[in-house]
């Protein structure tokens, strides 16, 4: 059974682990118990508004798994535990599980993830929603707000065209180059990359050719894919491409 967890307003102004790193435990807790296989967490951008309380960022993140469906209620109990455990006092952390096989129209929650990019949303609709779609929505402390961003981060991540993966790739040092070949093989040993992909042309990268490694190699969720994008390396003699920046990629 392939299931979303999704996880969102965990962390405080104060507390250094954010929810990011909360995600990345529980989806650790899931493979040490046996549960289940996880996919690397993606961090997905909501909107960004006064009405809105949020940390930092106001992302929410999430993880697909491939569990034993037996397992599924178990699952729920631990992570909504682990929230209250886990979650930093007065933080608002929601918890979000999509069984995607079982959900009624998947569009409805890709069309409720790309609504909190762009406007602001209530917990009544969204447990109004759950509801109707068959998902697992609930709160874990605080005003239980981070039910939204949760299940935000559910739908976007279902989309399969939104969210960066969290983490850095490990291929070489910094601004040194890498053939594709060479990525697409080392990154199997941390965040699976399928493609790297220029950014404005949108052709596929053959895999002897070269890049440069910039300062955050992170590759993003398109066409349910992990795509690392790059743009043409100007005036570089050993490289025709170089991974987006940090300001690049906020846009995802």
């Amino acid at each position: 059974m392939r299931v979303l967890v999704s996880i969102d307003d965990t962390d405080n102004i104060d507390v250094k682990r954010g929810t990011g790193e909360l995600a990345t435990m529980l989806a650790e807790a899931i493979e040490e118990k046996g549960w289940g296989k996880c996919e690397p967490v993606t961090r997905h951008q909501l909107l960004v508004h006064p009405d809105v309380p949020y940390t930092s960022h106001n992302s929410s993140m999430c993880f697909a798994a491939e569990i034993d469906p037996s397992r599924l209620d178990q699952l729920i109990e631990y992570a909504s535990k682990f929230l209250v455990k886990e979650s930093a006092v007065g933080s608002d952390p929601g918890l979000c599980v999509v069984a995607v096989d079982r959900l009624a129209r998947p569009g409805w929650l890709i069309a409720f993830g790309y609504s909190a990019k762009q406007e602001v949303l209530n917990k009544d609709y969204a447990y109004g929603l759950a509801e109707e779609l068959n998902i697992h929505l609930s709160e874990h402390g605080g005003t239980g707000d981070g039910i939204i961003g949760a299940m935000a981060g559910a739908g976007l991540r279902l989309s399969g065209n939104d969210g960066r993966f969290r983490g850095k790739l490990k291929i070489k040092p910094e601004y040194e180059v890498a053939s594709v070949s060479e990525i697409l093989a080392k990154s199997r040993t941390n965040i699976r990359v399928d493609i790297v992909k220029s950014l404005e042309a949108g052709h596929t990268l053959e895999e002897s050719e070269l890049v440069r490694l910039g300062e955050t190699v992170k590759p993003v969720l398109i066409g349910g894919r992990s795509v690392l994008l790059v743009n043409p390396a100007v005036a570089d003699q050993e490289a025709s491409w170089i991974t987006l920046s940090k300001n690049q990629l906020k846009e995802y």
